[in-house]
Parts: C-alpha cells; structure tokens; sequence
C-alpha cells in the first residue's frame, strides 16, 4: 500500500494518531489497536483513483484521515487539508512539520471558505455527510475535469437514490461506486466518484445553493380595509 520508502512515515503517523491523536480526541481509545487495518490501510487504497500529480482537497479532513495518508502514500500530488475546529488543524500542522510532508498545506475553515476561490482535481472526504449534502460543499471545488472521490459505507446506493435531484440540479455526471482492497484488505473501501455531466458548461464561480427568492409584496388587487365614517 506504501512505497518502501515512505513506510517509516505511516508508521511515525501512526504512532501520532495512536497517542496524540488519542489524548486529544480525534481518534478513539478503541480505535488505536486498528489503526492499519481500519484507517490507514482503508484510506491508502483510495490513492488508485489520483490522478498523476493532481491537486487534491480533503474537506472535514479531522486527523488527517485520508489527506495525510494519500500525502504519504502518493508523494506526487498536492493536498489541502480543510478543516474548521482549531485543536485539529493544530495536530494536523504539527504532524505536517514533522514527517515532513511539504506537498500539504492546512486549511482552518469549512469547504465554503475556499467556494469561487480554488479548484482541485480531486475533493475527497471521509465520514463528513450524506451525498446529498457533501454535494453542496464539494462540487464547487472540483475543477472542470476533476471529480468528487469521497469515502462511504454500505449505504451509497441509498444517499445516491436520495441525491439524485441535487444531481441533476448541480450538472454532475451519473455517480461510480467503486470497491477497493479486495484481495489485499480484510474489508474493503467504497467510494464514490462524481464528475461533472459536461465540464464545458462549468463555470467559476460556482452557485452552491439557490439564494432565497425576493420576498413577496402584498397584492395589489387585495382590498384596502373601510375607513370608519
């Protein structure tokens, strides 16, 4: 899952996340004894679907799950980790400086804060929402060409049911559920990938939502109430 020669830097990362990472509540006590399997492991493989050198945005990136570990196992592309709560991009800076991870930059804010400001190639997530709102915060980010590749559990097929009028409203492309891991993982990873239906009709900076409609005025025709005489 890791090239040789970046081994030494998940295994120091997670060694950060079973202790630091712990003492700080971003990763549950439990969660510590498998940390491979279900977390590292689990995001590594997501680096299949990264185009060569492409820019990549974590949104709700928390510990560093999976923007730190696709830094890691893909030294080529370039992250942004965006994050809004300040004791985890703290943690998240600090582990930047120390694997050294120089192609990672940290992002303290939501997904808005960056909406008709940046593009990436790929906006990627880990347990942030359902797609029907996850739509709302990514797409504005993913460049013409690019594509939404979120992490998600047995459910996609329902959230992608749910969101199919954000779908079609939004101008995506017809959502790919892909399985990664099998063979190598002892449970694999389902992601999501949305592109854009046609990526010459998208335009920056890009709508998120529907602003809400004047308000109405009184009607004309409505009667004028009686003066008393």
């Amino acid at each position: 899952m890791f090239p040789s020669e970046r081994l030494p830097l998940a295994e120091r990362f997670a060694e950060l996340l079973a202790t630091e990472g712990v003492l700080r509540g971003l990763i549950g006590p439990r969660e510590a004894p498998r940390l491979w399997d279900r977390h590292l492991l689990n995001c590594a493989v997501l680096g299949e679907l990264l185009p060569q050198d492409a820019t990549v945005c974590d949104i709700g990136s928390g510990a560093g799950l999976p923007g730190l570990v696709l830094a890691i196992t893909r030294p080529d592309v370039r992250i942004t980790l965006v994050e809004p709560l300040l004791r985890r991009t703290t943690f998240l800076e600090e582990v930047v400086v120390e694997l050294g991870l120089d192609t990672v930059e940290v992002v303290r804010g939501r997904a808005e804060v960056l909406h008709g400001q940046r593009r990436f190639d790929v906006v990627t997530s880990r347990a942030v929402a359902p797609l029907e709102r996850l739509l709302g915060w990514s797409m504005p980010l993913v460049a013409a060409d690019g594509a939404l590749v979120a992490m998600k559990g047995s459910s996609i097929t329902d959230e992608i049911e749910t969101a199919h009028d954000v779908l079609v409203q939004g101008g995506c492309g017809v959502p790919e559920v892909i399985v990664l891991g099998e063979g190598l993982l002892s449970s694999t990873t389902v992601a999501v990938r949305v592109p854009w239906q046609d990526p010459t009709r998208v335009s920056w900076p890009l709508a998120v939502s529907h602003p809400a409609g004047p308000k109405k005025r009184p009607s004309q025709n409505r009667r004028k109430k009686r003066r008393p005489a």
